[in-house]
């Protein structure tokens, strides 16, 4: 395995950024790497939580099922990204599930090697609730969303939270996985999507928006309706 080549891919605040190239080589000692195709699900709503996820390549979308069957995307993450340490924190089942846009590279590492290094890393313990106030703080943007704006500023709200993690200004997501984000109807999506693509704001390829106007669309994401 190439620690340095992963080391590279982590995200800031990835909980295990807080590690040395030596350390996480330590940690990834025993961890077992895995493939899987388009449509897998890496981690399953609901199943015990005994062992972490770290994205390695392709990408995938963590989403919750409501009691009526209901999907909702919670998140589009990267590779570098780690998944699955609530679960390991506090014991219980898994609270999301993830599954694969494409095909994908993984690793996993089990619930008593990730205990051990917490234990002995109070660097990584520190990112650990970080990345945890983070993901409170945009599960309370996501409530709000939903609750205070109309379907407008709503998607102009995920589209810029999509294009945080996009160094090139572009989107790489259907109007069908964008509906389940924002909550919106695909056909209100792709009205919108065209109104703004008409305006400049956007520009529209297969599968891909291309955000053109940030300023204006910052400016639709704070008009309530």
């Amino acid at each position: 395995m190439d620690i340095t080549a992963l080391y590279a891919k982590l995200p800031e605040h990835s909980l295990l950024r807080s590690l040395g190239p030596d350390d996480l080589a330590y940690l990834l000692t025993d961890a077992r790497e895995h493939k899987a195709k388009k449509g897998a699900v890496l981690l399953q709503q609901g199943d015990p939580g005994d062992f972490l996820l770290i994205l390695m390549e392709g990408r995938a979308r963590v989403t919750v099922y409501s009691a009526n069957g209901r999907e909702i995307v919670l998140e589009y993450v990267e590779a570098g990204t780690v998944l699955g340490e609530i679960a390991l924190i506090d014991g219980g089942l898994r609270t999301a599930s993830v599954i694969a846009l494409g095909p994908v590279r993984y690793l996993t590492l089990p619930r008593a090697v990730f205990e051990r290094v917490i234990a002995a890393n109070h660097r990584i313990a520190l990112r650990l609730m970080r990345e945890l106030a983070m993901r409170l703080r945009l599960a309370n943007e996501t409530i709000e969303t939903d609750r205070a704006y109309g379907a407008a500023p709503r998607l102009a709200r995920f589209l810029l939270r999509l294009l945080k993690n996009s160094e090139t200004g572009v989107i790489s997501l259907s109007q069908t996985e964008l509906a389940m984000f924002a909550g919106i109807s695909r056909e209100n999506i792709n009205r919108q999507l065209a109104l703004w693509a008409q305006g400049g704001i956007v520009e529209l390829e297969h599968g891909k928006i291309r955000v053109m106007d940030v300023d204006s669309l910052e400016e639709i994401a704070d008009a309530m309706e």
